[in-house]
């Protein structure tokens, strides 16, 4: 009998946009459904590999599958992405330091802030575009190094590459959130990371519909050990959650061509609009970041001018939403008061900048 919990590293010749319709589906025989079926099951039949619900699904399983092969390792689902963070720093041994963006995704730096406001690990905060002084960095003690390329929401830009060979040299582990590339933009473990995590609630399952974390590495040792901990700490994903992710990645190159395509035309526009002061674009992805010329009262009213954009937090979905960052108490101080980040959709890029340019008209009225 096969062993569902720890499956076989894929291997593939098919371009990404193929195994994104066709991995993680059940074989190709008579009367076999196309689609892997929702498995609702808490207990299974004694004598296989799962045992029990919390060890292993078949739906987690496709999910897993189709995620693997696109960043080239073996996926573990989560129940969201922060579940995933959570057993990553996990591992961090007691009082190790952990090397993390000065501005990123702020549940990320909140676990690390509360794990070292309780003793439980030391942390340093750098600007992670800035190559020379990261890995002067590694230099230090470092046990982890937490890379976020594109950043949330500055979108700087890491090397991941040069990063992770300092960070080896210095005997530490690598782990770098890919939830705003994709796998279709960028394969951190081809680049030399450990870990990559994923926030699989954003463009992977991309409808706004679904909360849902995974890891993926190459090392099998990590892996089971990763798998390990989901199964003593329960994070384990819904099976509904994980059946909509696999159906929204059949779409995912296609929503991410779109959106990015909208996203490149955006910020050319935006970048010739009086209203705003800087646009922060790396030139890859569906998220523009802006800051407004008039400050932070203009980024507090763009979001309630707009009609078809949504004042809304997350991002990553099929519609297109906008929301001032710092409005978050949690947010890092190195984002800017005046930040608005954009997370462009699938929607007409015209109708997407007539609504846009509209509501940033009326700023200066």
């Amino acid at each position: 009998m096969a062993d569902d919990s720890l499956p076989d590293a894929p291997t593939t010749d098919l371009r990404p946009s193929t195994v994104a319709v066709t991995s993680g589906r059940p074989p190709h025989e008579v009367d076999q459904p196309l689609n892997t079926p929702i498995t609702m099951a808490s207990t299974y039949v004694a004598g296989g590999d799962r045992e029990y619900g919390r060890y292993g699904n078949p739906t987690w399983q496709a999910f897993e599958e189709v995620l693997g092969e696109l960043e080239g390792g073996r996926a573990l689902a989560f129940s969201s992405g922060l579940a995933a963070v959570s057993v990553v720093l996990d591992l961090v041994g007691q009082g190790a330091l952990v090397l993390a963006p000065d501005a990123a995704y702020q549940g990320s730096l909140s676990q690390i802030a509360d794990l070292e406001m309780r003793g439980r690990l030391r942390s340093k905060l750098i600007d992670i575009a800035d190559t020379d002084a990261v890995v002067a960095a590694c230099d230090e003690d470092v046990a982890l190094v937490w890379i976020e390329s594109p950043t949330n929401p500055n979108l700087d830009v890491a090397d991941i590459e040069r990063i992770c060979a300092a960070a080896h040299e210095a005997g530490a582990y690598v782990v770098v959130d890919n939830t705003f590339a994709t796998p279709l933009l960028q394969r951190p473990l081809d680049l030399g990371a450990d870990l990559v995590v994923h926030s699989a609630t954003k463009y992977l399952a991309g409808h706004s519909d679904a909360l849902l974390g995974a890891l993926v590495t190459r090392d099998d040792e990590l892996f089971t050990v990763l798998k390990q901990r989901r199964d003593l700490l329960g994070a384990v994903p819904g099976t509904l959650e994980a059946w909509l992710a696999v159906r929204g990645m059949r779409t995912l190159h296609l929503r991410v061509e779109r959106a990015q395509a909208n996203a490149t035309e955006l910020a050319r526009r935006l970048g010739e609009h009086s209203a705003v002061e800087r646009v922060r674009y790396p030139g890859f992805g569906a998220i523009v970041s802006v800051e407004l010329a008039a400050g932070a009262l203009a980024a507090d009213l763009l979001p309630r001018k707009t009609r078809l954009w949504v004042h809304a937090t997350s991002l990553g979905g099929v519609e297109s939403t906008l929301e001032r960052r710092r409005r978050w108490k949690s947010e890092p101080t190195t984002v800017s008061d005046a930040l608005v980040r954009l997370s462009v959709g699938v929607e007409d890029v015209e109708d997407l900048w007539e609504d846009l340019s509209r509501a940033l008209d009326g700023l200066t009225d």
